[in-house]
């Protein structure tokens, strides 16, 4: 119970690894608010997580929205009285190439996947800093680091973003014993990626030196690592979840 009595914020966490994140902070003793859109699998995650034994709530929450992502952390300290750990786990993906590439799915791109990074972490950690303590773990990807090799360059460049943000909080708030790291997930086997050619798909595998996609659970592992003790000398890093895929072959 690495966990115990701690409040953790997931979002996303109505699928995949988000899923997976939540219920893994459950096991440990967490109490897990998840906020999604997907309000009938929140809910059924939420749902789980009491039979294994800690509280959690489900929000409706579109994290490109700041009221909302206001009402999330509001909702959580009137609940809880406290915050220990977010997970920025929310996002969407998308394969559009370059050239075909418009404004408004630029703009979206980054409003869910960086902007909504920015706005919970900063309402987080204004708690967090009263408390002198707290973990803020964000999802990266390697495309934020290699560009993308599939996946469109709206996408690798908001999980880019996140990666130097990541690195700019951890040096501002080490002085409130906040610890601030991302992970970075290769290709992972989730809903967000089951829609994509079988082309694809195999070419990622073929990169991969394990052989194997991921599964959301290699993901979470990694996520309740950051999030106990564990870690707490650790800040500003980038952990890559990828079968060595950027490490070794790229």
């Amino acid at each position: 119970m690495r966990l115990k009595d701690c409040v953790a914020i997931v979002s996303g966490a109505a699928r995949g690894q988000g899923k997976a994140i939540a219920l893994s902070l459950a096991t440990e003793g967490a109490n897990v608010v998840g906020a999604d859109i997907v309000d009938e699998e929140l809910t059924k995650v939420a749902e789980e997580i009491k039979t294994i034994g800690p509280e959690s709530i489900a929000l409706h929450i579109d994290v490109s929205k700041q009221e909302d992502i206001k009402n999330l952390v509001k909702a959580t300290i009137e609940r809880f009285g406290k915050i220990d750990i977010v997970v920025n786990n929310a996002g969407v993906v998308s394969l559009t190439p370059f050239e075909e590439l418009t404004l408004e799915e630029w703009h979206r791109m980054m409003a869910i996947n960086l902007d909504s990074v920015f706005m919970l972490s900063q309402e987080a950690v204004k708690h967090m800093k009263k408390q002198r303590r707290g973990k803020i773990i964000s999802s990266s990807s390697i495309a934020g680091q290699e560009g993308g090799l599939f996946t469109s360059p709206a996408y690798a460049v908001s999980k880019a973003g996140i990666i130097c943000l990541t690195k700019s909080m951890a040096r501002a708030f080490a002085k409130y014993n906040i610890m601030v790291n991302a992970i970075s997930p290769g290709f992972i086997d989730t809903p967000m990626t089951n829609w994509w050619p079988e082309e694809v798909k195999k070419k990622n595998v073929e990169k991969i030196p394990l052989g194997r996609a991921g599964t959301p659970q290699d993901v979470a592992k990694v996520v309740v690592f950051l999030a106990s003790s564990e870690s707490d000398y650790i800040t500003g890093h980038v952990i890559n979840i990828d079968g060595g895929m950027i490490s070794i072959y790229l």
